[in-house]
């Protein structure tokens, strides 16, 4: 059976990394992720949702956010995430024997009964919210007799999860080294079983405030953002190395990905790259982010696609690979990309997908087209419903600029019947409500 590491970084966007036109252009060298790239398939149209929470939603369900409640945060004990009805990847994996570990940022509830080590994870250490609370504790005026000290958690099957530290800045420093060092711990421990594993390492680097280890302050010379960046590829080349030393690489699937597009806020504002926009968009960089996948004599080496890929798919494909079957009791929109993925010359079997913000159709992208139904360029521009909608030509202009509805109107029908019948899915299907308690 393959073994299975998943490393997600957080607001990492697609023009951050060496290998997708960023790197040592942005003060920050990534030479291990890219020597990662050349050894599988670097994805150029792997695409996400809007921002944290519904993309691991998307990730741990193959369901759209829309179907699982998915969509927001919500204030520290309050049900968000998704209910205890969802399947979540995990649970998939854990019932064909496998071990399950998460190391990292969680953002699918922070109640007892959401947390990973009661959503098939056999253990895991990290923030069950995310990383600007970090900051509560040192702001002026925090008052812990009205508001939650963020903390560092840890827990395992079958036992609640308990609290380890306080997340403040120094907590936020150190915590990316601890999350390798402890998915390292777990690679050695499973070296010495036949068990197959399921590692998932959801980091939380880059997401502000974006600070680097006290080892990496200064590193690049330009400033925390780029440090940081030179962090997380040192963190990542030590997972690869540990994989190597213990001769697991060889039966190994590792991922590499990012959870939605870059940070737009400033100083610690990101860069999509070729692409325009950020997170909280439906721009496309807002939507494709870095996503690099090895697999030893099953993907090839040096490979490159601009294929529609979406995260929905991963929960899909990861348990066809687990040979696990998929709920047949539910819609699910994730499509297994295997073969795709073995032969990245041919093509997806996923043609589009529809894109929500929370609960709002915002744009529709199909083939090599993108149909806008609400405009934002910039988060809290907007949005504005469009009375015609914008579509765009992404081979020909990628920064979204030319409205080509009239010259390619023929494009709105297969569009249209998409979105459609998406629609009456949920109809067909109701969703499940943000906050909805189990």
């Amino acid at each position: 059976m393959t073994n299975i590491v998943l490393v997600l970084a957080d607001n990492l966007g697609w023009g951050e990394l060496g290998c997708y036109g960023g790197g040592a252009l942005r003060g920050a060298p990534t030479p291990r992720i890219d020597a990662l790239a050349k050894q599988g398939l670097l994805l150029q149209n792997f695409n996400v949702e809007s921002d944290c929470i519904p993309t691991r939603s998307a990730l741990m369900t193959g369901r759209h956010p829309i179907r699982t409640g998915g969509v927001q945060s919500q204030p520290p004990g309050v049900p968000h995430g998704v209910t205890r009805w969802e399947v979540l990847l995990p649970q998939l994996l854990k019932a064909k024997g496998y071990a399950t570990a998460m190391f990292g940022k969680w953002h699918l509830g922070d109640l007892q009964q959401r947390l990973p080590n009661a959503r098939g994870f056999d253990e895991w250490y990290g923030i069950a919210r995310t990383s600007h609370e970090s900051r509560h504790t040192e702001t002026p005026g925090f008052d812990a007799s009205v508001a939650t000290i963020p903390t560092v958690m840890q827990g395992k099957s079958g036992a609640p999860s308990e609290d380890v530290k306080v997340y403040d800045i120094k907590a936020r420093r150190l915590i990316d080294s601890e999350l390798i060092e402890r998915s390292i711990g777990f690679l050695q421990r499973q070296a010495q079983t036949r068990q197959p594993f399921f590692l998932y390492v959801p980091l939380t680097h880059l997401h502000f405030p974006t600070l680097p280890h006290p080892d990496f302050a200064g590193r690049s010379g330009v400033g925390d953002f780029a440090d940081s960046m030179i962090e997380m590829d040192h963190r990542v080349g030590l997972l690869l190395d540990e994989l190597d030393r213990l001769d697991l690489s060889k039966d190994t699937l590792f991922i590499f990905a990012s959870d939605n597009g870059p940070e737009f806020r400033l100083p610690d504002r990101g860069t999509a790259g070729y692409w325009e926009g950020t997170y909280h968009t439906a721009m496309e960089g807002g939507l494709r982010v870095p996503c690099i996948l090895r697999w030893p004599g099953r993907i090839p080496a040096g490979a490159v696609s601009n294929e529609i890929v979406h995260v929905v798919d991963m929960f899909v494909t990861l348990a066809s690979i687990a040979g696990a079957p998929i709920p047949e009791d539910r819609p699910i929109d994730g499509i297994d990309q295997t073969a795709f993925l073995c032969d990245p010359g041919s093509k997806s079997r996923r043609e589009g997908f529809p894109f929500y913000i929370k609960q709002e159709l915002r744009a529709l992208k199909w083939r090599q087209w993108k149909l806008h139904l609400m405009w934002e360029r910039e988060p809290n521009d907007g949005p504005i419903k469009l009375e015609s909608p914008y579509l765009f030509d992404l081979l020909q202009d990628p920064k979204e600029s030319r409205n080509v509805l009239v010259e390619q109107s023929w494009v709105m029908e297969p569009m249209q019947k998409m979105q459609q019948a998406f629609q009456q899915s949920l109809r067909e299907h109701p969703p499940i409500a943000p906050g909805t308690p189990d």
